[in-house]
């Protein structure tokens, strides 16, 4: 068979016949040991223990049996060694990071620990004794980073999930080099015990993936704090933007013409116009001002906290760059740091108001791609630049993801990441697979590094982050789409989820006296004849179910309703008292079908 590349080629493998050990073991063979993209590999005898606790689970409970993943190298594994990519920091992990044991929980294997820019700092993945990790379409050209591992091996079609660290962008900007789902949760939603830090209180465990079914699998699959979580977990958002988003872009975007990046950009944003999403440009200045207290702040104070003995006691073990980046903590005062944090603050109820007007943002992950010389000859200067649009978004507390979005004439991959408030990570899925669905269907569209053309399956989202919880609720009258009270449903932020009808059950009245004009659903009694009533379906936040409550007026109120297919939601029901002389109108077969009688 074709070698598996994403979860639904691993799971078709498996069913087909094909065991783990024969998978696995190819796979292990494919993993060239002068591959810079790897720090270290499963070996034969971590394979048979690996086959041996496979042996033990049930696939039917272990979404994820028998299916490879790799970990970049600031994330512990169990009798795997960490370096953070300093042979000076390196030793044995006693046991799993909360990540790790949770994929593994769920049947994953772990086949590799992945390079990086040393202790996460970095966005080029050229920060590393170990080798600098190429671009997997063009190796002149960075791979970025910091996760440039754990990125390469999965573009490369070693393994269809990875974990990568981002803090700054470590987890996007490799991402969109390298044409790949770069899924960055809400910071302190994923437990991050196990996980050495670059800055604690912004870091976070990002999922790399071929595609965004993929990505969101694992993301919630990992899901959830855990005892090592610093700060309390954010407030989770509903799971869906709006049919027709408004969606920020930048103003003045920046890009690198001489790379070719304004076409791709302009591409990117006639594809989020034909899904349907208004673009509204937005000045940037107050999120690039946010940006620059990362490192030319006391934030990066909290990376020497990180390794403060090591830059101490032995300052030649760490790479230079990193040393001198990360030695600029010691410019800063605990002072500064107060002041800092005030700024902070403020700019960050200054920002806020964007999600007034805005449902998302929509950035180029990274405004140029620098070969591998030019990071040679400017190592600081070229790194800041690919932070542009990334650096910001941890430090405001805010979720993104990174889709890939075609490529430049030269043929380097070009991506854009949307971005949302905190907790929104499943809405952000949910419009990431409309843009992959859109993406894929476009002639000559391929996963990863020319690894095979696209399927109907690639894009399906099967699981995605938690969300915020909601309520289903049928509506029958005066609320239908295009009628006079729907409005009271789009700014709640509804979702239809089926035009459908109710059980042949219900007798429809038009109640007479109503502004604007509503019907009464009922009921029938066992025996009696009913008939089945068109009704639409909708997702509502639930804390926005109280107000909505607020505005329906006698006799009507929300009950529970039988649906065509026997399903029970909530809806629209009416008090029997009123229907003593209203018109019985079921024959019509609904509201909207009445109204069509009368006209």
């Amino acid at each position: 068979m074709n070698t598996p590349v994403t979860l639904a080629d691993w799971r078709a493998a498996y069913a087909a016949g094909a065991r783990p050990a024969a998978l696995l073991g190819a796979l292990l063979a494919r993993m060239a040991p002068d591959d810079p993209a790897w720090l270290a590999r499963l070996d034969a005898a971590g394979l048979a223990t690996e086959l041996a606790r496979l042996d033990g689970l049930d696939p039917a409970q272990a979404p994820l049996w028998g299916i490879p993943f790799a970990v970049k190298d600031n994330i512990d594994a169990a009798g795997w060694p960490t370096t953070a990519a300093c042979p000076a920091f390196a030793h044995t992990a006693e046991a799993d990071a909360t990540v790790v044991a949770r994929l593994r929980a769920a049947g994953a294997v772990l086949v590799g620990k992945t390079n990086l820019d040393q202790f996460a700092t970095g966005l080029v993945g050229t920060r590393s004794p170990y080798g600098e990790v190429p671009n997997t379409f063009d190796a002149a050209y960075v791979s970025g980073g910091s996760s440039s591992g754990s990125a390469s091996v999965v573009a490369r079609g070693l393994v269809p999930l990875a974990l990568g660290t981002d803090t700054a962008g470590s987890g996007r900007v490799p991402a969109g080099f390298n044409q790949l789902i770069g899924l960055k949760p809400t910071p302190h939603r994923l437990g991050m015990q196990g996980v050495v830090p670059a800055c604690r209180t912004l870091d976070v465990v990002n999922v790399f993936a071929l595609t965004l079914g993929d990505a969101a699998e694992a993301a919630a699959i990992i899901d959830g704090p855990d005892a090592g979580s610093p700060l309390p977990r954010p407030v989770l958002q509903p799971a869906w933007l709006p049919e027709r988003p408004r969606i920020g872009i930048p103003a003045v975007p920046e890009l690198d013409a001489a790379l070719g990046y304004p076409a791709p950009w302009a591409a990117a944003l006639a594809r989020a116009r034909a899904l349907g999403a208004e673009l509204v440009p937005v000045d940037f200045g107050p999120l690039f001002a946010v940006a620059s207290l990362l490192y030319d702040g006391p934030w990066v104070a909290e990376r020497y906290a990180a390794i403060r003995t090591l830059m101490d006691e032995q300052p030649e073990a760490l790479d230079p760059v990193v040393r001198e980046v990360i030695g600029q903590a010691r410019r800063f005062d605990a002072a500064q740091a107060f002041e800092a944090r005030y700024r902070l603050d403020a700019l960050a109820r200054a920002v806020a108001t964007l999600w007034q007007g805005l449902d998302a943002l929509l950035v180029p992950t990274a405004p140029t791609h620098p070969m591998r010389a030019q990071v040679a000859a400017e190592p600081v200067a070229r790194n800041s630049a690919l932070g542009r649009y990334t650096n910001f978004v941890n430090l405001l507390g805010w979720s993104a993801l990174a889709l890939p979005s075609g490529f430049t004439a030269a043929g380097l991959p070009f991506g854009i990441t949307l971005i949302g408030p905190g907790g929104a990570d499943a809405a952000l899925a949910q419009w990431g697979q409309r843009w992959e669905a859109a993406r894929l269907a476009e002639p000559g569209a391929f996963l990863g590094a020319h690894l095979r053309p696209p399927r109907e399956d690639d894009h399906a989202l099967r699981r995605q982050p938690a969300a915020a919880p909601s309520l289903v609720l049928a509506v029958v009258g005066a609320h239908l789409q295009g009628l006079p009270l729907h409005g009271q449903l789009v700014e709640r932020g509804c979702r239809l989820l089926a035009r459908t009808s109710t059980a042949a059950a219900y007798r429809l009245h038009a109640l007479p006296g109503t502004v604007p004009p509503k019907p009464g659903l009922a009921r029938v009694a066992p025996g009696e004849a009913g008939h089945a009533i068109e009704v639409e379906v909708y997702e509502m936040p639930l804390d926005r179910v109280g107000s909505f409550l607020g505005l329906i007026p006698p006799p009507l109120g929300l009950g529970s309703v039988e649906l065509l297919d026997g399903s029970w939601v909530k809806g629209f029901i009416c008090e029997g008292a009123a229907l003593t002389g209203a018109p019985d109108i079921s024959a019509h077969g609904g509201w909207r079908a009445y109204l069509a009688s009368q006209r």
